[in-house]
């Protein structure tokens, strides 16, 4: 990574991989099974993304890592030909099934599309995004739930550290006969315990990854400890990496975690959200499906210049909506992808102006105000 500025904690970078370079920080769209649901990639092009996810644990499932490798890789086979990053797959496979068994050794799980049985382990989590032939690919760890007693946080810490390990052994072999260009990042879990994110945190770094990210978070603590731990785990991790903080999230977060030195971030919030009701505006998230609106002739947010918003009406959408047409999926996702990937280059021009606290602070003025 090349940081080109700093403003007090926020950090300007660019990150270099086989696909080209993307910038940051940076928020990546979700495309779970290969492809951000609703939008084409030329689409997620003039939105103004330039670096997506795909999500191991489905495009293992369907079409397959091998089918997906055949046919040139993710890049090549989705149509995007940018940079990708792909997660482990070890939060889906502990959150998706009823019938999953942890061990040192991996993890087995039932697949949700048919029932049959399948294991991760470090070493298969690698082989398998590797074969995706995703830029940056993750290490197999796991992410204990927010409401887990500490000594099962403290048997996760352990575990994703060994796991790391085995994980980024298995990446140097298969390197060292056939280079891909990827890169490896590790993860850091710890729960919400200062203790525990400074174990993981020096355990995983002293592997010496190219980049490292923050998990366990954002799922079900608190936004006082989402906060406190993303800034505490930022400031463990090395300066001249990338920092993800995975699975986040809303606009006030992102914010939150730019300011504590984070570079990537990734959710489904504004695409999910879009196609359940609810787009993410200048003033705020507006549930668009709500009756109120069935005769609003003002754009989903009249700030934005995105072409949904300067063409359609909330009434109009709104009616799509109701009328369950495929069209206001489309429509509101452009938008709410739009206006992540246009807070992010405001972030970028702000922190390159000095003056990222000062946009920080009126951009929530306005989004919070409602």
């Amino acid at each position: 990574m090349m940081l080109t500025h700093t403003d007090c904690g926020a950090r300007r970078g660019e990150v270099t991989t086989a696909h080209g370079a993307f910038q940051t920080p940076a928020f990546m769209p979700v495309g779970t099974a290969g492809a951000v649901k609703a939008l084409t990639c030329e689409d997620l092009e003039s939105c103004g993304a330039e670096i997506i996810l795909g999500n191991t644990y489905h495009l293992y499932l369907r079409p397959g890592h091998e089918t997906v490798e055949r046919l040139g890789g993710l890049a090549k086979f989705n149509g995007w030909n940018k940079p990708t990053l792909t997660d482990s797959g070890g939060f889906q496979v502990m959150s998706l099934s009823d019938k999953v068994k942890i061990t040192d050794d991996g993890v087995e799980f039932a697949s949700i599309i048919d029932g049959s049985l399948h294991q991760f382990t470090p070493e298969r989590a690698i082989e398998i995004q590797r074969s995706l032939g995703a830029d940056i690919i993750m290490s197999f760890d796991q992410c204990p739930p927010a409401d887990c007693e500490r000594s099962f946080a403290e048997e996760a810490v352990e575990r994703t550290a060994r796991w790391a390990e085995r994980g980024k052994e298995r990446f140097d072999r298969l390197n060292e006969a056939l280079d891909t260009g990827q890169a490896l990042f590790g993860i850091v879990q710890g729960w919400t315990d200062e203790a525990l994110r400074r174990l993981s945190a020096k355990q995983i770094t002293s592997l010496g990854f190219p980049g490292y990210a923050i998990g366990g978070l954002a799922v079900g603590e608190s936004k006082e400890a989402l906060n406190y731990m993303t800034a505490f785990t930022a400031d463990l991790l090395p300066t001249d990496k990338p920092r993800y903080l995975m699975g986040v999230g809303y606009p006030e977060d992102i914010l939150m975690a730019v300011s504590a030195g984070v570079d990537m971030f990734d959710c489904v919030l504004p695409t999910r959200n879009a196609r359940t009701g609810l787009v993410f505006t200048s003033e705020g998230p507006l549930v668009y499906r709500n009756a109120q609106y069935a005769e609003d002739e003002r754009p989903l947010d009249p700030n934005c210049d995105c072409h949904v918003c300067r063409r359609y009406s909330r009434a109009y959408i709104r009616h799509l909506y109701n009328q369950k047409e495929i069209t206001a999926h489309i429509l509101t996702t452009y938008h709410s992808t739009y206006f992540y990937q246009k807070l992010m280059s405001n972030v970028r021009l702000a922190i390159e102006d000095n003056c990222f606290e000062s946009f920080r602070r009126e951009f929530l003025e306005l989004y919070l105000s409602t």
